[in-house]
């Protein structure tokens, strides 16, 4: 009888032979073993990996432990927060910034983050082939895939996965000088002080604007900062926009390069152009602007075919002519994507030279334009349109509210002769497209916009709501056509370009709207294929009952953000299958894609647009949508310092504002006369609890039923301002309105002796 075999008897089938390593399992390895261990196996980037790998265990975690810190302190590794490397090495997949004056054709990139104490930050060359999905650009901040190469020494090449959006540097702050140096106090209030030591002070005085670079001490990776320019004291002239360009880092400066090439260019001729003098297109525009890109004419139609119609032309700058694709120029204008205008100053897109000398549209001077006839009917219904490429003559600069006065019967000097055979043909077509305007039936939010006046010194003088006239709707509906012919005239000759789309709302958005405006007894139709229309209805029905403020807001919140796009979504805010922006070439990249776009599909010169730029469609949308986004909050958060500047002076002086927002934190309220924001802590609101109800965007009293919520008129009394950060903090002195308590479980009453003031007193 055979024996029986046991589990350590059977054969166990053999496994692969290990490679040899180059030391003694369970020994302490030398310095070079771990470097190279390191360089061959990315992975092994933490203490317990290198432990692991090494054999280490039991008594030898305590030698190999001070190994490491000794190897860090030699500089051999680099610590980044639970991660060791190599010093001066890269990860597999890292963060890297292209700076803002690199060749678009020659990529290079350094890494977004560097401990300034292991050397210079090594050079990255960015791989781009002809069939990459992901084409960035100078400027951009990309996530990539690094190869350091076979050399002894790294040569590093990255191939881009990813473009990130640039995170806010927080750098700006102020300085306040202490005995052991000085402290900076950033901007942001969501970031931490940071210490300056006294010899990185450099010419900065105490409560000076200063942009600063961080650094990084010790292993606890302290950050400190230097000083690296001196913007200037916060309350001089300009300083409140420079904090938002160097916080959110906007090109203000033009390279020399780009200077240069605008000097040189010289003025468009007739040549390859229809000679367009002889038709008198006029310019309307706000009192203070500096460049006109558009121009407008409107006559009746002759054609017996279309009685009561109209031939409307918009002309607009040819940009394309004076920037061609690769240039410094065109480099430049892209990396900013768009002008940025603050209440004190303009960044602009393009230098003075091309964007208020060569392509502005000035009165009585010869200019290069791409012009759009477009032909309507009696009922404003677009019958057909041609594009132009041509050179014509302004006949008048004229401000909308000149206009507006000689239509309402008070002409001036200069409009007088222009009123029959100009003005009023351009508002009788004006009427005809407002007709088809209605048809179409697009978002009616007609939410007031407030003007910062500023004085001689850079400080609010006042804030003033312009009146909305007639003019303006012309001009808008008229740009509106000309940018929807350009769309259409490119799908049909299926030409690539890039799309304005503002998406559907999502249908989380329209839910939580539902609820809202069920709270205020408003019914919104609930179907699959939400249209403006659905929303025109309810808007309606709340300006007939007294609801304006409250549905307007909430209508605007449950909206898409409308961006750039190579693929069209449509624009449902204006209730349009198509739509490009055509028509601000001197102040949106995007407008001078689309110029190009049409020069090459219609045959209008050879500066058209490129096969590269083609390939680069979908990141050029993204990257132009983000510096739109860039320059909006900029001159958002300008705007709200300058207004805290303002307020300062007014500590407990009260005020009427609207309810703009409510969280579990508490009430955000608008002034009614600046339109300055600020905030009531929930703390500090009457003696209930109140919770945050979210279908009704309400805070609602436990005990009392006290409701506030958004579109409520309170009256709040001042209690801090800070300038610098724009941030303003009031005491509600109003009472709201009594409903149904939040809640039928009531907490126990606060201490009158609660943190902070007690607000509204009753």
């Amino acid at each position: 009888m055979a024996p029986k075999t046991t589990t350590n008897d059977k054969i166990k089938p053999r496994s692969k032979p290990k490679p040899a390593r180059p030391y003694q399992i369970g020994t302490l390895p030398t310095r070079e073993a771990i470097v190279e261990a390191m360089a061959t196996r990315p992975e092994l980037d933490g203490k317990r990996d290198l432990a692991k790998y090494f054999g280490i265990h039991g008594d030898m975690r305590t030698p190999f432990k001070l190994l490491l810190k000794e190897m860090e302190g030699e500089g051999f590794l680099a610590r980044t927060r639970k991660t060791l490397r190599r010093t001066a090495t890269l990860p597999q997949v890292t963060a890297l910034d292209i700076p803002a004056d690199a060749d678009a054709d020659n990529l290079y990139a350094y890494p977004a983050q560097w401990n300034d104490d292991e050397g210079e930050k090594p050079r990255v060359t960015i791989l781009v082939g002809k069939t990459a999905r992901v084409v960035p650009a100078p400027g951009d901040r990309i996530l990539a895939r690094i190869d350091p190469g076979d050399g002894p020494l790294p040569q590093y090449t990255g191939k881009p996965l990813k473009i990130l959006d640039k995170p806010r540097r927080g750098q700006i702050g102020i300085v306040r000088i202490d005995g052991d140096g000085a402290r900076l106090i950033p901007v942001d209030r969501k970031l931490k002080e940071m210490r300056i030591d006294g010899g990185d002070v450099g010419a900065a005085v105490d409560g000076d604007l200063v942009e600063v670079t961080t650094k990084v001490s010790g292993r606890l990776m302290i950050p400190k900062a230097k000083v690296v320019e001196v913007i200037g004291n916060p309350k001089s002239e300009g300083a409140v926009s420079m904090i938002a360009i160097h916080n959110l880092e906007i090109p203000y400066r033009f390279p020399a390069s780009v200077l240069k090439e605008a000097e040189e260019a010289k003025e468009a001729s007739l040549k390859g152009r229809e000679d367009w003098r002889h038709l008198p297109l006029i310019t309307i525009d706000p009192p203070d602007a500096k460049d006109h890109d558009d121009a407008v004419h409107a006559e009746p139609d002759t054609d017996p075919k279309n009685p009561g119609g109209h031939v409307v032309t918009v002309a607009i700058a040819d940009v394309a002519a004076y920037v061609r694709a690769g240039t410094a120029l065109d480099r430049e204008a892209y990396l900013r994507g768009n002008s940025v205008y603050f209440p004190d100053r303009v960044v602009p897109m393009l230098p003075e030279r091309i964007s208020n000398d060569l392509c502005s549209l000035k009165e009585g001077e010869n200019r290069p334009s791409i012009a759009v006839r477009m032909v309507f009917d009696s009922e404003g219904r677009k019958r057909s349109h041609s594009f132009h490429r041509v050179l014509f003559r302004s006949a008048a600069k004229l401000s909308y509210q000149q206009v507006q006065a000689a239509i309402d019967g008070r002409p001036d000097d200069k409009t007088a002769p222009l009123l029959e055979p100009i003005l009023k043909p351009l508002y009788r077509a004006y009427e005809a497209m407002v007709k088809a305007r209605e048809e179409r039936s697009p978002l009616d939010l007609d939410l007031p916009e407030r003007k910062i006046i500023l004085d001689n010194a850079g400080m609010v003088a006042d804030v003033r709501t312009p009146e909305r006239l007639e003019a303006m709707r012309l001009i808008e509906e008229m740009m509106i056509a000309a940018n929807v012919a350009a769309a259409e005239t490119l799908e049909r000759r299926k030409t690539a370009l890039l799309y304005r789309v503002h998406d559907t709302p999502s249908r989380e958005k329209l839910d939580a709207l539902r609820e809202f405006l069920g709270s205020l007894d408003l019914n919104f139709a609930k179907s699959e294929a939400v249209r403006t229309q659905d929303f025109n209805r309810v808007l309606a029905k709340a300006r007939a009952e007294g609801k304006t403020q409250q549905v307007s807001e909430m209508v605007l919140r449950s909206q898409a953000q409308a961006v750039y796009s190579h693929e069209n979504l449509g624009h449902f805010g204006l209730n349009l299958d198509r739509y490009a922006h055509f028509t601000s070439p001197i102040r949106r990249y995007a407008d001078l894609i689309v110029h190009r776009a049409l020069i090459a599909a219609l045959d209008l010169g050879k500066d058209g647009l490129t096969e590269g730029e083609i390939a680069k469609l979908p990141s050029i949308s993204e990257h132009i949508s983000a510096t739109e986004r860039r320059a909006m909050l900029a001159e958002r958060e300008t705007s709200d310092r300058l207004l805290a500047q303002f307020l300062a002076t007014k500590i407990g002086a009260e005020f009427m504002g609207r309810i703009s927002g409510a969280t579990r934190s508490g009430l955000f309220v608008r002034l009614l006369e600046t339109g300055a924001d600020g905030f009531i802590p929930a703390s500090t609101i009457g003696e209930d609890y109140y919770r945050f109800v979210e279908e009704m965007q309400a805070l609602v009293g436990d005990r009392t039923g006290e409701t506030f919520r958004i579109g409520d008129t309170v009256k709040v009394r001042l209690l801090e301002a800070a300038p610098i950060a724009g941030a303003l903090r009031f005491e509600l002195l109003s009472e709201g309105n009594r409903g149904k308590p939040s809640s039928l479980k009531r907490r126990p009453r606060r201490s009158s002796q609660s943190y902070g003031p007690r607000g509204r007193r009753r």
